[in-house]
């Protein structure tokens, strides 16, 4: 006892104003600290210590960590008196059981580093008194295990149990290999996050002075939306160029036709736009909502689209925490991939195996990050990767071999959050999608994104409030008003060069004086001339390329791009075309060095920054925004029409607007060329536009309404004179285009027009006619007396757009809302009421009349949602929307006031005892979802919450609503002691497919430890009816038990038996994900191959024998001749549809690209060629043998 008395008031005399804590732990008898204290750090020694040698081992131990603890607070200029405050909450922060066991751990031989961020967490959620921002957990933990060290050395009863001096002389040994450890300081790593990338990089714009130095990314930064594309669109390439760049390895072979390239760039459509971090977790706060961020993720982007910002803003958002709170939140790990590219090549050609711990460890982002603890942070899930930029690894097969590394560092910490960004162009979907890796695109900013940006820009860039003021105004009043800024806006880049822009001057009204200037502010840093002189072989060579023949450069290459075009609207040039046209342009304007040197360097800068022109990937290279090509494109045809005079007003007319006004993709830059044009040629121009002839009925959709296309010559027309600045100039040609379009509109006979029609060319009127007297009572006559409800729509809201300053315009809209004969109009007038006028008294009482008496659900609809977002603070709302979630006959205008009440209202006391009642009683499945959801979003803590969820994921008839009770349950109720036990009732009892599914899902994830998961896994994979169940369960066995011996046979034995070809192909691919290494899994593949009884219908269809084939060529490239054995086999087989993909096609394809060089390969293409029933392969082979010289 009394050498335990001498730790306390050792600590005491030294200082430590914790002491009492300790003296607490030596008398309290009954408890037994050791327990908890060694629970997981005594399983290695070679014999226990006695409990006395323990009890004096965890009370020094803790000694030393109260000291460190005290310190930090001393380090916060805390004085004694503040410090003891913490006397009781320290004491009660050590007793709890689990941090116990954690400080415990530093005496495990190999402990490198403690669990912080538990600790960190554990004082947070125990509501302790608040430390100080600087406060560092992850210096204590390192200290204190420093100090642990010293104290087993130290003790002649410890050191032999732990053998500290072999383990030292290991370490030693270890140090002498590698060099000294670097140390993991998270403070020091944050720092250098903020000082790599905390300001706002704009070094492709023109920003002389001293207005951006300290503009801050994290204070800037605005969170973009994104829509998933999982099923990945084909670039927008010509097909020529598409070829070359598969050939190259840059790009995925397209095996899609136009049809199917169609459904999925409508599937892409169709999907919902979310901001960003609802998919990926809000990186400023701890995550309270059910749903889990999306655990690995491609972002793509165009350049200059936000996604390096999106990588910096997460890093940089952990990185601006007080230290204290650094360990509660994941490390984040941007890792720039050029860079990691370049060091893995080099570790390559060195012969030294390299990874992404290896990157980290050798200081190649901010600072040296020890490898092995950032391994322990990463198993233990607290870390956040950041792979930036797989595009920018230019070498196909170095990209190819970064994906795979990205693909095993996902396997090897399954807990750690991954996302990636990349372009579009060249990015490969299909290797990280088998990984589980979703895509997500990023959406051009919304409007409201662009205002909240400028008012953050303005607010950080002026001191003066006024100018401030003035110039922010001016600056969204030009992007309200003009389309063309409108659409530069929505891109990130090209708003900060407004922004920039703005402040020196307006923008221009005029489209191509604005592109004229934007383009000039870009154009700004492309400093050939600096770059060149960096390079001793030409800084004698004194060339000077000034701006003007930079726009030249720019015009023969736009031009260039726009003509050479074959089946896209692509904004795209080859390296090689690039070139060629930079070094003919070189030629006219420099007198020493070589032209192709110099234009080499040029496009080299392009692939490290984004200049006007930019570097796509793939390759490839294109301007930055394609508006930018339109306009330099517009102004070489102008040059030659009017400096040159090669272009006469006939060459114009007939072979640039003749040629190309029918194709969509040259629209704009006809117009522009309108713009820089005298009226009186644009007269002659439009004249020609209006005369020209166009079938409708090659122009019909599949209602037998006609298409913008049917009208392309009068649309382009009205677009050209809306580019005349002065039109008094040609006012008799705008009195044609007027009368031809009213004419158009009035017109009563099929084919008809559609909504996608009608409202271009009222806004046609409006936007270029608005101020003739006679054109709001045509309005007004069309809205009132059209036979075609487009059109009345499209009147209706052309008035409310031009017209809201006119008193009659609101009554107006009024009774057209009231009385019209058609609920679009209807619909249409309560929407523009509400946005027009909505600080008028009587809009709430006339949108509620709407609401109750409207006959049409759609537009009792429109009314719910317009008071849902304007009037939730007026008093009587609340009960009213209860009344219509109640009496509402149609069940999507209850599930609309029940979505307002949960948005507005869930403070309100009685809100949740409705939404019970909703769940329960509502006889509409869509009104109970919605309720559940509420519900568990906002009441999680309720006591009744949870028996609620499980009656109706039991009991309720909707499985849409059981679905959504199991994954409420699943996400928030994982520590209830009988969710496990309920959660296997319904993976083997419910009757839905679906809720098995999610049942055995949620089992998988929060209970892989248990002892009957596996077994239940097995079970469910075998004999449930649901393929869907029976394909989860094998993905989670195959995830979770790879270790288990029994587990590789039992994938082969569904691979081999299940009755359903997605279960099989689910199989096969987890075998070869995982077990490449199995000696017999080469003949296993190849049995898949030939065997499987696999019938193709339709081209989608998930195919076990390709993905077998797949594995074959990809893994087995040493063994060719009994792989191309297999092929040969399997390159027989009759395709049973005539439409469907041939089998024999995909493996002669196989044989061409995998065992060009095998004799049998010729043999067999000569077969094909001259026997195959295939015509259309026979054709194949006769080409590729022709190709080969032998045909």
């Amino acid at each position: 006892m009394i050498e335990y008395i001498l730790i306390w008031e050792g600590a005491k005399a030294a200082g430590n104003v914790f002491w009492p804590v300790l003296k607490s732990l030596v008398e309290d008898s009954a408890k037994d600290y050791a327990k908890d204290f060694f629970k997981d750090c005594l399983k290695n020694v070679f014999r226990l210590p006695e409990k006395d040698v323990q009890k004096e081992a965890y009370l020094t131990a803790l000694e030393a960590f109260l000291q460190l603890f005290q310190q930090e607070l001393k380090n916060a200029d805390y004085q004694e008196g503040q410090i003891k405050q913490y006397l009781e909450p320290i004491q009660k922060f050590i007793e709890q059981p689990k941090v116990a066991a954690i400080l415990g751990n530093a005496f495990e031989a190999n402990c490198k580093s403690l669990d912080t961020s538990f600790l960190a967490k554990t004082w947070q959620e125990m509501n302790l008194p608040f430390l100080p921002e600087d406060f560092d957990w992850e210096l204590i933990g390192k200290l204190y295990i420093r100090g642990v060290k010293q104290i087993i050395a130290k003790s002649e009863k410890l050191r032999p149990i732990y053998d500290v001096q072999l383990q030292a002389k290991q370490a030693e040994g270890i140090q002498e290999l590698v060099g000294i450890s670097p140390d993991f300081d998270l403070g020091r790593y944050a720092e250098g996050l903020r000082e790599q990338y905390g300001n706002l990089k704009l070094e492709s714009l023109d920003t002389t002075g001293v207005y951006y130095n300290e503009l801050k990314l994290w204070k800037i930064f605005i969170a973009q939306n994104v829509r998933e594309c999982q099923e990945l669109l084909p670039p927008e390439i010509p097909k020529e160029i598409e070829q070359r760049l598969v050939k190259e390895g840059q790009l995925e072979k397209s095996q899609l036709t136009d049809e199917e390239r169609d459904k999925r760039h409508h599937a892409y459509i169709n999907q919902p736009i979310r901001l960003v971090w609802e998919l990926l977790g809000d990186p400023t706060e701890e995550s309270k909502s059910l749903s889990k961020p999306v655990q690995y993720a491609v972002i793509l982007g165009d350049p200059g689209s936000g996604k390096s910002s999106l990588l910096q803003y997460l890093a940089l958002s952990w990185a601006q925490r007080p230290t204290r709170d650094l360990s509660l939140f994941p490390i984040p790990l941007l890792i720039e991939l050029r860079f990691y590219g370049r060091d893995k090549q080099a570790a390559k050609q060195g012969g030294k195996p390299f990874d992404f711990l290896s990157f980290l460890h050798g200081g190649n982002i901010t600072c040296h990050l020890n490898q092995q603890t950032v391994f322990d942070k990463l198993n233990a899930g607290q870390g956040i990767a950041l792979f930036d930029g797989i595009d920018e690894v230019f070498d196909p097969a170095l990209r190819d071999e970064v994906r795979k590394d990205i693909h095993r560092f996902s396997n090897r910490f399954k807990n750690v959050q991954i996302i990636v960004t990349s372009r579009r162009l060249g990015y490969k979907a299909q290797p990280l999608r088998d990984a589980g890796f979703k895509h997500f695109m990023l959406q051009d900013l919304e409007i409201e994104q662009i205002e909240d940006f400028l008012e953050r820009w303005h607010n950080l860039t002026f001191t003066d409030e006024a100018d401030k003021l003035r110039k922010k105004e001016r600056l969204i009043k030009a992007i309200q008003d003009s389309k063309a800024i409108r659409e530069l806006a929505r891109n990130p880049l090209l708003l900060t060069m407004m922004a920039i822009l703005n402040r020196k001057q307006e923008l221009p009204r005029s489209r191509s004086t604005l592109y004229e200037k934007a383009s000039e502010v870009l154009l700004y840093q492309w400093d050939v001339e600096v770059k060149l002189l960096e390079n001793p072989k030409f800084k004698d060579w004194k060339i000077s390329i000034e701006l003007d023949h930079k726009q030249k450069m720019l015009r023969k290459v736009a031009c260039f791009m726009q003509s050479n075009k074959k089946d896209t609207s692509g904004n795209l040039i080859s390296k090689t075309d690039l070139e060629n046209i930079l070094t003919e342009s070189l030629r006219e304007i420099i007198e020493r060095g070589e032209p192709r040197m110099i234009a080499r360097v040029m496009i080299e800068e392009l692939r490290n920054r984004n200049f006007i022109l930019c570097y796509l990937g793939a390759d490839s290279y294109g301007f930055v925004h394609r508006t930018f090509l339109e306009y330099f494109c517009a102004w070489e045809f102008v040059w030659q029409f009017k400096e040159t005079q090669t272009l006469k007003i006939e060459g114009l007319i007939n072979d640039v607007f003749g040629k190309h006004w029918q194709d969509e993709s040259w629209h704009e830059v006809l117009r522009l060329i309108c713009g820089m044009t005298e009226p009186k040629f644009v007269a002659d121009i439009i004249d020609f536009l209006l005369k020209q002839e166009i079938d409708r009925s090659e122009f019909l959709d599949g209602n037998g309404h006609v298409k913008r296309e049917g009208l392309g010559n009068f649309i382009l027309a009205t677009n050209c004179f809306a580019e005349v600045r002065n039109k008094n100039l040609i006012a008799t040609i705008s009195e044609k285009i007027l009368k031809i379009l009213k004419h158009e509109i009035e017109q009563e006979s099929e084919p008809w027009f559609n909504f996608d029609l009608a409202d271009p060319l009222m806004s046609l009127i409006t936007t270029n006619w608005k101020e003739v007297p006679n054109t709001l009572p045509w309005l007004k006559e069309r809205a009132l007396l059209d036979q075609f409800h487009s059109v009345r729509v499209a009147a209706v809201r052309a008035i409310a757009q031009n017209w809201k300053e006119d008193p009659d315009t609101l009554p107006w809209l009024k009774d057209r809302a009231v009385q019209d004969q058609f609920h679009s109009v209807r619909q249409l007038a309560v929407y523009a009421i509400t946005q027009g006028w909505k600080e008028d008294p009587d809009t709430l009482p006339f949108l509620k009349d709407r609401a109750l008496l409207d006959k049409n659900e759609d537009v009792r609809r429109a009314a719910v949602r317009a008071i849902t977002q304007n009037w939730k603070e007026d008093p009587d709302t609340l009960h009213w929307f209860k009344d219509r979630a109640l009496l509402d006959e149609s069940e999507y205008v209850r599930q609309a006031a029940v979505n307002a009440i949960t948005q507005n209202w869930k403070e309100d006391p009685n809100t949740l005892h409705w939404f019970k009642d909703r769940a329960l009683l509502d006889e509409s499945k869509y009104v109970r979802q919605v309720a559940i959801n509420a519900i568990t979003q906002n009441w999680k803590e309720d006591p009744d919450t949870l028996p609620l969820l499980k009656d109706r994921a039991l009991l309720d008839e909707s499985e849409y609503v059981r679905q959504a009770a199991v994954n409420a349950i699943a996400e928030g109720w994982k520590e209830d002691p009988d969710t496990l036990h309920w959660f296997k009732y319904l993976a083997l009892l419910d009757k839905d497919g679906t809720v098995r599914q999610l049942a055995v899902y949620a089992i998988t994830q929060g209970w892989k430890e248990d002892p009957d998961t596996l077994p239940l896994l097995k079970d469910r994979a075998l004999l449930d009816e649901d393929y869907y169940v029976r394909r989860t369960a094998i993905t989670a066995i195959s995830e979770g038990w790879k270790e288990d011996p029994d587990t590789l046979p039992f994938l082969k034995n569904r691979a081999l038996q299940d009755e359903e070809k997605r279960v099989r192909q689910v199989a096969v691919q987890a075998i070869i994900q995982n077990w490449q290494e199995d000696p017999e899994l080469f003949e296993f593949l190849a049995n898949i191959a030939l065997n499987d009884p696999f019938k193709r219908k339709y081209y989608f269809q998930d195919n076990p024998s390709q993905t077998a084939l797949e594995a074959l060529l990809e893994n087995f490239g040493d063994n060719p001749d009994e792989a191309l054995e297999i092929l040969n086999q399997v390159g027989f087989i009759r395709r049973e549809y005539d439409f469907d993909d041939n089998p024999r096609g995909d493996a002669l394809l196989g044989l061409l690209e995998n065992f060009s060089d095998n004799p049998k390969t010729l043999e067999i293409l000569n077969q094909v060629a001259l026997n195959d029933s295939d015509e259309q392969l026979r054709e194949f082979a006769q080409e590729k043998l022709k190709e080969w010289g032998t045909g």
